[in-house]
């Protein structure tokens, strides 16, 4: 996982050279000409809106209310680390490190542009949050890997989960929470 992490890492420094920006203090800073040619290209709100198929735009009567359960879940799963956590003396997941926000400062995107990718950004952010402070919960309660193959994604802990079926391992680290040793603060 390491591996893919640095070969994605180093895909993105040469994409920012390609795209000629940089990073300073967390934000992206384009050259002038760069951003003057991102404010050509922007497609203001109207046009954005009138070119768009009609079931385009019904459809965000569907995907807009979704951010009432996405709410929701950033809520409570912010509650319940800060109560069992502490309980379980795990570390508190930073929140702030999966919200992420700054597509919405591209020259190049209108204003609804930039509201759907706050949108996409916060309810992604959400998820990853939660499957973070889940994945810590899973290795302090119950870390056994399962039978069955996981369709897609094993958080970064699964990998070390005791085996289905090895009871040994299991009890060692359920009644000891030797689990989680590795949990950085």
């Amino acid at each position: 996982m390491a591996y893919l992490e640095d070969t994605l890492a180093s895909e993105m420094a040469k994409n920012r050279a390609k795209l000629q920006y940089g990073m300073e203090h967390g934000k992206a800073i384009f050259e002038k000409e760069i951003l003057h040619r991102h404010k050509e290209l922007k497609i203001g709100a109207w046009k954005y809106l009138t070119s768009a198929r009609l079931l385009v735009i019904l459809s965000a009567l569907i995907i807009y209310p979704m951010i009432i359960p996405i709410l929701l879940l950033d809520i409570m799963v912010t509650i319940y680390q800060h109560i069992c956590f502490r309980i379980y003396h795990i570390p508190l997941v930073k929140r702030g490190d999966y919200m992420i926000f700054e597509r919405t400062h591209l020259a190049y995107l209108n204003i609804i542009q930039k509201i759907n990718c706050a949108y996409c950004s916060y309810g992604n952010g959400v998820i990853a949050y939660a499957r973070e402070i889940f994945s810590l919960t899973e290795q302090y309660w119950c870390p056994i890997k399962h039978a069955k193959k996981i369709v897609t994604g094993y958080h970064d802990r699964y990998e070390n989960f005791s085996e289905f079926g090895d009871a040994d391992t299991f009890v060692k680290k359920y009644m000891t929470h030797e689990n989680t040793k590795d949990v950085e603060s």
